[in-house]
């Protein structure tokens, strides 16, 4: 997977941008707010990902823009293809979205078509951030190599606001509990699915992060990484997720009919579950160091990019985006080296020494220059 052109003009403060990526390394520098991570999320969101910043629509085209487009072509292992977006400001929902001249209704649709890994400095709360950081990891995650996924995602959301809302109804006299049923029910097997999928991801992601962990670490710690679910005990070889499984979901749900009714949110389920990273067997979110932390959401994102060349037999393109002022000198070596044989797009606010090949460009006033040297 490599991007081979990319033009943009007026996504936010963008302007005229016209490149032709090197096919391994690709470094953006410039001060800040200059527009460098607009860039990367440009190319993050024709993946078909909602942007990292969760930029709303309307805020897409710049302030003095009226219109903005992004053509970003990439070869798959096979052949060239190109993914269009663009719209007016003033009739910014009607949007044009093309794959190699297509129309597509929505940006979502290009999902599983241009596989991308972003690092941003936000991931680095990974480790030791609130549990929905990591939910979302892992339903995205998911999703990049089984694409019906977030499908039953977002049905099971969809679901669990209504039960949540249906249940504040109930504690103010307003509905009866039997109207719960149907919701338990449609929780149940999408719940069950979700469980046995995010727990098989993780047996995966361990296997891949435990010995990238012992590398980073030197060997001094062992990083494993166990999903925890707030309804199954055990989702060892659990297969099961349409008849059984679906069964103790439904029953934990019920179980806690009465503390939900009163606090009026759902209590347990997949919405309340967690990836947990243990060090040497201690709980990393209480005991871990700032730069532990910061290491274990590092392989957390390796190990994501490395599944997804796995499932797929393509590497995806990474983008790196500010990430590497983040860290030190040794883990910022330590990643360029795991990621060296995939294309990189990495911005950054002065040229890079550790990187010596591909291509540079300046960033300045929203505007891209390939640098001279």
């Amino acid at each position: 997977m490599r991007i081979t052109s990319l033009k943009i003009d007026g996504y936010k403060n963008l302007e005229n941008v016209e490149i032709r990526p090197d096919e391994k390394t690709n470094i953006f520098y410039g001060e800040n707010a200059q527009g460098k991570t607009n860039l990367i999320e440009a190319i993050w969101i024709c993946s078909g990902v909602r942007s990292f910043r969760s930029t709303k629509d309307k805020y897409i085209i710049g302030f003095d823009k009226e219109k903005f487009s992004i053509e970003l072509k990439y070869h798959d292992g096979e052949r060239e293809q190109v993914i269009y977006a663009g719209a007016l400001k003033q009739n910014y929902k009607d949007k044009k979205i093309t794959i190699n001249g297509v129309k597509v209704k929505n940006m979502a649709q290009l999902f599983g078509r241009l596989k991308c890994v972003v690092f941003t400095p936000e991931d680095l709360e990974l480790s030791k951030g609130s549990p929905d950081i990591r939910r979302n990891f892992m339903d995205l995650s998911i999703s990049q190599v089984k694409l019906s996924y977030s499908s039953v995602v977002e049905k099971y959301e969809n679901v669990l606001q209504q039960r949540n809302a249906l249940l504040k109804n109930i504690s103010f006299g307003g509905a009866s509990v039997d109207m719960l049923d149907i919701f338990d029910e449609q929780l149940a097997k999408l719940g069950a699915y979700i469980s046995m999928l995010r727990y098989n991801y993780v047996k995966e992601l361990q296997q891949f992060a435990a010995p990238l962990y012992d590398e980073i670490s030197k060997g001094k710690e062992k990083l494993m990484l166990q999903y925890q679910s707030t309804v199954f005990e055990n989702l060892e070889g659990r297969t099961d997720y349409a008849d059984k499984m679906a069964k103790e979901y439904y029953d934990a749900v019920r179980k806690n009919l009465d503390i939900d009714i009163k606090s009026g949110f759902t209590q347990v389920g997949v919405h309340r579950d967690d990836l947990i990273a243990l060090l040497s067997g201690l709980y990393a979110r209480d005991f871990a160091s700032q730069g532990q932390h910061r290491s274990i959401a590092l392989i957390l994102k390796l190990a994501q990019g490395y599944i997804l060349t796995k499932e797929t037999g393509d590497p995806p393109v990474i983008l790196l985006d500010d990430i590497l002022s983040e860290l030190d000198r040794s883990r910022q070596e330590y990643v360029i080296s795991k990621i060296k044989k995939m294309q990189i797009f990495i911005t950054c606010c002065e040229r890079s020494s550790i990187l010596s090949n591909g291509k540079v460009y300046c960033i300045e006033n929203g505007k891209v220059k390939k640098a001279a040297g």
